[in-house]
């Protein structure tokens, strides 16, 4: 690597709203995040997918299917 032209890689501490703090190493000393893998519905399996205008049901009317 040059000198001089790289920022420094410096421990930092990535933290959730949910509480969740990860350590890792970044070129930001400290993050702030909004969601994360421990309280984001789809890692957590809480996500639901919702069928938007019946589109479902509309392909199943269409194909004759039950």
């Amino acid at each position: 690597m040059k000198p001089d032209i790289h920022p420094d890689y410096v421990d930092t501490i990535i933290k959730c709203v949910c509480g969740a703090e990860y350590h890792t190493r970044s070129t930001v000393p400290n993050l702030n995040v909004e969601i994360c893998s421990s309280c984001h519905p789809f890692f957590t399996g809480k996500q639901k997918l919702l069928d938007t205008a019946g589109r479902v049901d509309k392909f199943n009317r269409k194909y004759n299917r039950k």
